[in-house]
């Protein structure tokens, strides 16, 4: 009974907007609100997914299947955050810069198109985290359907499932900038050996993956759960090959395991004031 007054109260809020642009990764997020915006708003509603150096061409490609999927007019622009200097420097507040160039774009397409309004897939979990994003996403005017009702994470999922998205049981993830330690300058290389090394764990079949980028250190993080099926059958030796072949000469396992945003425990979220304060 909870699930269904969410899934019409979200529907009451997309349906009021008459028209809308929804910024849409292709994660369980983004697709439930583009789901429900196609099935009150028809045709007045577009997908658009960004297409840079930060994101895996897998999940470009993922984006484009779904929203062929849902029947949602789908276009795929290119975001230049590469080009800025405050980006490329990785600041604690790095994905502010990313998604200013983001919705700045996004903007520009949705007057383009004559829709009146630009939502995202942030949930209220996200609003926990140390999510610089957030304050670019609020100075844009961009709508956050699923946290202004209350959405979870779970309750993303419980509903995506209930719709049957194919998509309702998606690990979570994040640009590739995220794998790299706040303060070490993002480069095109390092994105794309990351890219690789995490494309050669999903490969072997593991589901939630991050490969953090420590210089020539690659520090592979799998659920707890997943790490002894690392480290049997030879696979250890198979995987170590190839991230040196990718570039790093060393190779360690998280034996924390995965966690969302490990690399913001270095980060004194106290001095870090509306996703701006750069941390040196």
């Amino acid at each position: 009974m909870l699930l269904e007054k969410k899934r019409l109260d979200l529907e009451s809020r997309i349906a009021e907007l008459g028209s809308a642009l929804v910024a849409f990764s292709g994660g369980v997020d983004s697709t439930l609100v583009l789901a429900v915006a196609k099935k009150v708003l028809g045709d007045k509603v577009l997908a658009v997914t960004a297409e840079s150096d930060s994101v895996p061409e897998r999940e470009l490609q993922t984006a484009q299947h779904l929203a062929e999927t849902l029947g949602v007019k789908h276009r795929i622009i290119h975001t230049e955050e590469m080009s800025s200097p405050d980006y490329l420097k990785n600041p604690a507040n790095r994905c502010y810069y990313c998604k200013s160039e983001l919705y700045g774009k996004l903007s520009k397409v949705a007057a383009e198109h004559k829709l009146t309004s630009i939502l995202n897939g942030i949930n209220l979990d996200d609003l926990g985290d140390h999510r610089p994003g957030i304050t670019a996403a609020n100075e844009a005017g961009i709508i956050s359907p699923l946290a202004e009702l209350g959405f979870n994470k779970q309750a993303v999922r419980d509903l995506a499932r209930e719709m049957d998205l194919p998509n309702w049981e998606k690990p979570a993830l994040a640009c590739l900038s995220s794998r790299i330690p706040y303060g070490q300058p993002v480069t095109t290389e390092k994105l794309s050996m990351i890219e690789q090394a995490e494309g050669a764990l999903l490969a072997e079949g593991f589901r939630q993956v991050r490969v953090r980028h420590h210089g020539d250190m690659a520090r592979i993080e799998l659920p707890q759960e997943d790490i002894p099926g690392l480290l049997k059958n030879g696979l250890t030796e198979k995987i170590n090959l190839r991230l040196r072949e990718i570039g790093f000469q060393y190779v360690t396992v998280d034996l924390e395991g995965y966690r969302s945003g490990s690399l913001n425990d270095v980060l004194d979220l106290n001095t870090i004031k509306n996703g701006k304060e750069v941390v040196s």
